[in-house]
């Protein structure tokens, strides 16, 4: 186990043709010094890397997706989040989904030359650009690199409509920016919770920002007139599903507009991955877990199947849909809710517009 890190291991990525197995040579144990011990027990450090992309929107067709376009600033996230189904994404990379996509992350850059060239070509049609559907737009490299403060105010400029996802304090340094969007109806922002407690968070999150500090984000957004509504994601069976009700009271509490949630994803790479964290920290009720995790999924760890794959089926996920339900009527998120993006402001060429 690496402190500050959530995967446990760091297994080759399923297109690796080539795989390196670390072998005890003896060394280690023939008493060779503490210097030695302390190199094989030190921490990854992370490593950033440029990436040019040249199409920097990515689309999709999937129906239970609220949104048609995305963008991703960073490609890799060092908030570690152990569940993250995004991981396998770096096997693309020729990386690991393990140690690698937590500690080698990869950067856009030209990003507002690129979004401006996407934006102004014939044909295309305004709707909400969505960010941090795949890894965290704040996490910490942004606040060296401000990738998404780029992404941003080029939108602004274009008064396109934006919607961001975040477990990253770092939201609000970019508060200047997200008022101004909604003045003109443009943001909407997603707040994950995933637990109260941050001994728990130190574990399933190491380097995301603690659970206080996220209430204090979706409160901040709230008293400065920026939608802002709350993730309860992803609840995970006997680990902090428990905590379904009290999330969603604080995040009522904190000013939220609107509530979700979502089951555990254990996508491609992520299950072995997830069940390695388990058996180190949780040893004992690790199969209990992942039994009641299948249970969901049809008897197996993952089933992507569109509109279950992210509340799953069976007994225990329609308990769970149940309680949410619950407590989202008590706590008065019928009578609230996140609005609807502008798309009528689009401006397709802001230098054009300087000519009249």
């Amino acid at each position: 186990m690496h402190k500050g890190r959530g995967a446990v291991s760091n297994p080759a990525g399923r297109f690796e043709q080539h795989r390196s197995v670390p072998e005890d040579d003896g060394w280690a144990s023939a008493g060779q010094g503490a210097a030695d011990d302390a190199f094989g027990a030190s921490a990854p450090q992370t490593e950033f890397l440029p990436d040019d992309t040249k199409n920097l929107i990515a689309t999709n067709r999937s129906p239970d997706i609220p949104f048609s376009q995305s963008i991703n600033p960073y490609k890799g996230c060092e908030h570690g989040c152990i569940y993250c189904y995004a991981r396998p994404t770096h096997a693309f990379l020729d990386l690991s989904p393990g140690l690698d996509f937590e500690t080698k992350i990869f950067h856009k850059t030209h990003v507002a030359q690129r979004l401006r060239e996407a934006l102004g070509r014939p044909g295309y049609v305004c709707s909400t650009l969505a960010m941090g559907t795949n890894t965290d737009p704040y996490q910490p490299g942004e606040r060296r690199f401000r990738v998404t403060r780029q992404v941003l105010e080029t939108l602004l400029e274009y008064r396109h409509p934006v919607s961001i996802v975040t477990k990253g304090a770092g939201v609000l340094r970019d508060l200047d920016l997200l008022h101004a969007f909604a003045e003109q109806q443009l943001v909407a922002v997603m707040v994950s919770v995933t637990t109260l407690d941050n001994a728990l968070k130190t574990k399933l999150e190491p380097r995301t920002a603690s659970p206080a500090a996220r209430l204090r984000v979706v409160s901040t957004l709230h008293d400065a007139g920026v939608p802002v509504g709350v993730m309860a994601a992803p609840m995970i069976p006997f680990v902090n599903d428990g905590e379904l009700e009290r999330i969603v009271a604080a995040a009522a509490e904190a000013g939220a507009q609107g509530m979700g949630y979502i089951l555990l994803r254990l996508p491609f790479e992520v299950k072995d991955l997830f069940l390695d964290w388990l058996n180190e920290h949780y040893p004992m009720k690790a199969e209990h877990v992942m039994n009641r995790v299948r249970d969901t999924r049809g008897g197996r760890a993952y089933a992507s199947g569109w509109g279950t794959r992210m509340r799953g089926e069976g007994v225990y996920a329609e308990l769970l849909a149940k309680r949410f339900e619950v407590a989202w009527r008590k706590h008065g998120f019928t009578e609230r809710s996140m609005p609807v993006l502008r798309t009528d402001l689009f401006r397709p060429s802001v230098e054009q517009l300087g000519l009249f």
